[in-house]
């Protein structure tokens, strides 16, 4: 079961702490095509700020401000945007990931077409990879029941 803890140095310490590591997190995702890092490593850094938040605010806090619907559709939508740019290159008649295809459509040149598709794929992955890792925590933390689940499965059962 994940521990709420009520300790105010802690909550006010993370709090302050949060935006600061999202906003490092969307910076290494947004300067991975031409930097160190790339998506997922700013898909870990965005997903260990809302572990932190989980930790410091306790699980039904976090959900009200991340719910776990919300995570499920990061994950569909940033494999989505991954795989959507890979076949967008394959309908242009290039190869998969073949970003110079895509200056047809943003009407660019091949180098700058490619910087561009990079950075789309990165945000995908971005994206896929901070839902999954806050999924893979909560499972793990909570033995895959989450708080809440149970007394609504006893119900469904006793309704049925």
């Amino acid at each position: 079961m994940i521990y709420r803890g009520e300790d105010i140095i802690i909550r006010t310490i993370s709090r302050m702490l949060i935006p600061f590591i999202q906003l490092y997190g969307l910076y290494v995702i947004m300067h991975g095509h031409y930097s160190p890092g790339g998506g997922f490593q700013g898909g870990v850094i965005l997903g260990a700020s809302l572990i932190l938040l989980l930790l410091a605010y306790g699980y039904q806090d976090a959900k009200s401000r991340v719910p776990e619907k919300l995570l499920t559709v990061f994950s569909g939508v940033g494999v989505f945007i991954y795989a959507g740019t890979g076949f967008l290159c394959l309908v242009l008649l290039g190869n998969f990931l073949d970003y110079a295809m895509l200056a047809k459509i943003l009407h660019t040149d091949a180098a700058h077409a490619r910087s561009l598709g990079i950075l789309s794929v990165e945000i995908g992955v971005g994206m896929a990879v901070m839902a999954v890792m806050v999924s893979i925590f909560l499972d793990i933390s909570t033995g895959g029941v989450l708080p809440g689940e149970e007394e609504e499965k006893q119900k469904t059962a006793e309704e049925a």
